[in-house]
C-alpha cells in the first residue's frame, strides 16, 4: 500500500490535476505554474498530510519500516515528525490559493531535498526506504525546479 500511496501522491494524482485543469477546465496558468501548484498540493499536502497522521497516530511504522528501528523510545520524536509533517501539509494544501503555491513548493522542496539527501547518504536502505529517497528527490527537483522558474520570471 505505501508503493501506492506514493506513486498516485508523487506522479500520478499530480500530472492527471495538471491535465485536467489544463485540457478540461482551459485554465488560463501556464504548464510552469500548474506544476508547482499541483505537486505542492499532491506532494506536499496531501502526502506529508497522510504521513504526518500516520506518523502521528502509528509511529511504530516510521521507525520500524522506514528507518528499521524497533525501540518503542523512538516513537515520541516520530510523532513530533508527525507534527511537523502536519504544519507543512497545511501549507501545502493552502497551494490552491492564489500566492500560495510558491511558498509551499518553497518550503516543502527544501524539506524534501533534506530528506532525500539524507536518504541518499544512509549507509543501509530497505525496499521502503530506497522509495522514500526516490521520490524525495523528484518531487524536491520538480519543486524547487518550479521556483527557480518563477524566481527567473520576476521583474
Amino acid at each position: 500500500m505505501y508503493f501506492v500511496v506514493i506513486a498516485l501522491f508523487m506522479l500520478i494524482l499530480p500530472l492527471a490535476s495538471i491535465a485536467a485543469e489544463y485540457s478540461w477546465l482551459h485554465t488560463s496558468a501556464d504548464l510552469v505554474v500548474l506544476t508547482g501548484k499541483w505537486f505542492a498540493f499532491w506532494g506536499v499536502g496531501m502526502r506529508l498530510g497522510l504521513a504526518g497522521l500516520r506518523q502521528a497516530f502509528n509511529p511504530a511504522f516510521t521507525a520500524r519500516d522506514i528507518f528499521e528501528i524497533e525501540d518503542e523510545r523512538v516513537h515520541p520524536i516520530v510523532r513530533e515528525l508527525g507534527f511537523a509533517n502536519l504544519a507543512l501539509a497545511l501549507l501545502g494544501l493552502l497551494a490552491l490559493l492564489p500566492g500560495w503555491a510558491t511558498p509551499a513548493a518553497l518550503a516543502g522542496g527544501l524539506f524534501f531535498a533534506l530528506a532525500g539527501w539524507k536518504h541518499v547518504v544512509a549507509s543501509e536502505r530497505n525496499l521502503t526506504r530506497t522509495v522514500a529517497m526516490v521520490s524525495d528527490v523528484f518531487i524536491a527537483l520538480v519543486l524547487i525546479g518550479y521556483v527557480a522558474l518563477i524566481a527567473l520570471r520576476a521583474p
